[in-house]
């Protein structure tokens, strides 16, 4: 099976394995907050959305609208280079929709509008969701092409998403593959990102595997599924937060290297539904290393490099 219907501001897909949907109007990028279902046991996923674009971002703090507030950021200063928040500020975005026999694929586009104070704006971010006729997961990438010579940049995404719950009693665990797994029992009392399980790329030294899940029950409560948010490039995080606000935020965000006016960045993700550990880590070695997806009408193309814009 296969399905794709777009009204009304939402493009509907469905798979053997899989329900989903993505807004093109209000609250965009990725997958729609609770429409994610495992055909196999009713999970779904928990918080506003999966692989959802905020910023352009750069270190140090600045009086500008990027929070200065410890328990939401922590002391870890980063000022605003290019916005809006995409997600949460932009109301309707472009896209388009490629169908195959086997695929369809849905890309969005937004070229950003709001530049922090010594920047322009005008990069160009987009997204494509590549869903498959007979898999759990999605394959997914962005790129951003950069309009600012800068030092050191980065963009945050939610990866996979965050986690609503009251005392953790909506998931059992969470896995984070450079850490291990943590009780939900761990998330019931607020702590700031750089609190406990932060995650920040120590120079050439990466993880082996970039894998953020959590442990969802299925609808009848009994069984349970993982539900996980792999980076197929392990290098393209530069810093990454699990922490408690009210709820699990899974903050992300990649590349934290310099860029040339003109160059694209991003990075490749799986995002679906696994048994356990050992699945999700023959999955995340059966894609290591894609950094970009690539779709025509002709079919798609799971790619090592990033394209560069002529």
């Amino acid at each position: 099976m296969l399905e794709c219907v777009d009204s009304d501001g939402i493009i509907r897909i469905e798979t053997d394995a899989l329900e989903a949907a993505v807004r093109t109007r209000n609250y965009v990028t990725g997958i729609m907050a609770g429409s994610f279902v495992d055909k196999a046991t009713g999970a779904r996923d928990l918080g506003w959305g999966l692989h959802i674009m905020d910023f352009l971002l750069a270190p140090g703090w600045r009086d500008d609208e990027y929070l200065h507030d410890a328990r939401v950021h922590g002391d870890l200063p980063k000022h605003m280079v290019e916005g809006p928040q995409i997600c949460t500020r932009v109301p309707s975005l472009q896209y388009s929709i490629t169908r195959g026999s086997e695929y369809v694929a849905v890309r969005q586009w937004f070229t950003f509008t709001e530049p922090g104070e010594g920047y322009r704006a005008g990069s160009r971010w987009e997204q494509t969701l590549l869903f498959l006729a007979d898999t759990p997961y999605v394959l997914s990438c962005e790129t951003i092409t950069c309009v600012n010579d800068m030092p050191n940049v980065f963009y945050r995404i939610d990866m996979p998403g965050h986690v609503k719950h009251q005392g953790g009693d909506t998931f059992r665990r969470i896995y984070l593959s450079y850490h291990g797994v943590i009780p939900a029992a761990e998330f019931r009392s607020d702590f700031p990102p750089d609190g406990r399980l932060l995650y920040v790329r120590q120079g050439d030294a990466v993880p082996e595997r970039f894998i953020r899940a959590y442990e969802v029950p299925g609808a009848d409560g009994r069984r349970t599924r993982w539900l996980a948010g792999m980076t197929l490039d392990p290098a393209a995080p530069c810093e990454a937060w699990c922490h408690q606000r009210g709820y699990v935020c899974f903050i992300q965000e990649n590349h934290g290297r310099p860029v040339r006016r003109g160059e694209t960045i991003g990075a490749a993700y799986l995002i679906g539904y696994f048994d356990g550990v050992e699945e999700m880590q023959k999955a995340y070695d059966k894609f290591k290393g894609v950094r970009h997806v690539a779709v025509t009408r002709k079919g798609y193309a799971l790619e090592t490099e990033i394209p560069q814009k002529a």
